[in-house]
């Protein structure tokens, strides 16, 4: 229907104009989708390297022993015997 109203208003000569115009148009749609396309994907890609990084930092918080924590105090020399060889 549109293509038999612009016949009438523009005559035959003016359809290679029209499909040069929806070509260029088409074109540059499918540009714009794949580039939309690739930053949703690179947006998907950062947040999954995130949330594994902190699934593995989960991981290893909860497989780290608790009865252990890291001393702040500063080293002490003290002498390197074991307990148990004491009473031998």
């Amino acid at each position: 229907m549109i293509l038999f109203v612009y016949l009438l208003f523009f005559g035959a000569k003016g359809i290679p104009s029209l499909a040069q115009t929806l070509g260029k148009a088409m074109y540059q749609f499918r540009n714009a989708t794949k580039d939309v396309q690739e930053e949703i994907l690179k947006g998907a890609s950062e947040v999954k390297k995130q949330t594994s990084a902190l699934r593995l930092d989960q991981i290893d918080a909860a497989e780290s022993p608790k009865s252990n924590p890291v001393s702040t105090q500063p080293f002490e020399n003290k002498p390197l015997t074991d307990e148990k060889s004491e009473g031998i």
